[in-house]
């Protein structure tokens, strides 16, 4: 028996293959986290303070700007640190928490997605009982579900990751607490770990992306039996910008946990693309250029300017 020492703090080495870019890397991230910060909290006041908004379509996309706000928080904060020139290092409890909330958020994100395109295939399919199927208790649940889901998710990948002794190495080859970064600094056996994360974070995106191409499947269908040409330019507009968010944020999970040995540049580029990119697009994609949101916000912004020049 040999003794050990048990880690207590790890050393985040940052994005490979990346030395002497620092400072043009923290000026592009800190540029993108300041327009998703921007772009989201403009979605939550839209939505929040027109009563126009407070539809389930709505609702759902306030989530979203919510947990968009919070995912990049998780680790790109701790990125723009080290990049600025700071302590690399991050407490155990730090990695803990950073690894729990990242997959909490983004599986609480990747249910909500489905959650959204079940609304839009109500709202397409079934138009005239939409606000029936959909109403305040339905959507209350299926909200909470998607919370709730998440939740039980990161537990499980966190307790099995963290139960696991880490007693050698304490240098995490990326920038930020991530299982594949993680397992390989652990003393003990990680096959279950790693089984584990691989059917939770991989299949379960898969089984969500694959309803969430049903449910769109069934709205391609319902559109093209509208007869208004108006009518399908709208319907198509809603469900191609759904569409292509979903792709943004499934690609990069399906590329990094789906493959049996991701190139550590390429692992790193993506999910830069997932925590800090998809964030910043969603607000455009979905809603800040929809015409009840420029408006709403056209009608929040004046009034506090008018009462701050009073």
């Amino acid at each position: 028996m040999r003794n050990h020492t048990m880690v207590t703090e790890f050393i985040l080495l940052g994005i490979p293959e990346t030395e002497g870019l620092e400072t043009v890397l923290f000026l592009l991230f800190l540029s993108l986290y300041l327009c998703t910060l921007l772009g989201n909290v403009l979605i939550l006041t839209a939505i929040i303070s027109s009563s126009r908004l407070h539809t389930p379509m709505y609702f759902f996309l306030g989530n979203l700007s919510a947990f968009d706000l919070g995912f990049s928080s998780t680790t790109v904060p701790k990125m723009l640190l080290y990049l600025s020139g700071q302590s690399q290092g991050i407490s155990l409890q730090g990695c803990v928490s950073q690894l729990f909330f990242y997959h909490f958020l983004g599986c609480t994100e990747g249910f909500l997605y489905t959650v959204m395109a079940y609304d839009r295939f109500v709202a397409i399919c079934y138009p005239l009982r939409y606000m029936v199927i959909m109403n305040h208790k339905v959507c209350f649940i299926l909200a909470t579900g998607t919370w709730i889901g998440g939740c039980v998710h990161a537990i499980t990948l966190t307790s099995l990751t963290f139960q696991l002794s880490y007693c050698g190495s304490n240098e995490v080859g990326y920038y930020f607490c991530d299982i594949p970064a993680i397992l390989p600094l652990a003393c003990g056996d990680t096959s279950l770990a790693q089984r584990v994360g691989f059917t939770n974070v991989g299949l379960l995106s898969l089984i969500c992306f694959f309803l969430i191409l049903v449910s769109y499947a069934r709205i391609g269908i319902s559109i093209s039996k509208i007869r208004s040409a108006e009518g399908r330019q709208r319907a198509f507009s809603t469900c191609s910008a759904h569409i292509t968010a979903i792709l943004c944020a499934y690609g990069p999970v399906i590329i990094i946990y789906l493959q049996p040995n991701p190139s550590a540049l390429l692992g790193a580029t993506v999910q830069v693309f997932n925590n800090l990119v998809t964030p910043m697009l969603n607000p455009l994609i979905y809603s800040l250029r929809n015409k009840d949101v420029k408006s709403a916000l056209r009608n929040v912004f004046p009034k506090r300017v008018f009462t701050q020049s009073k």
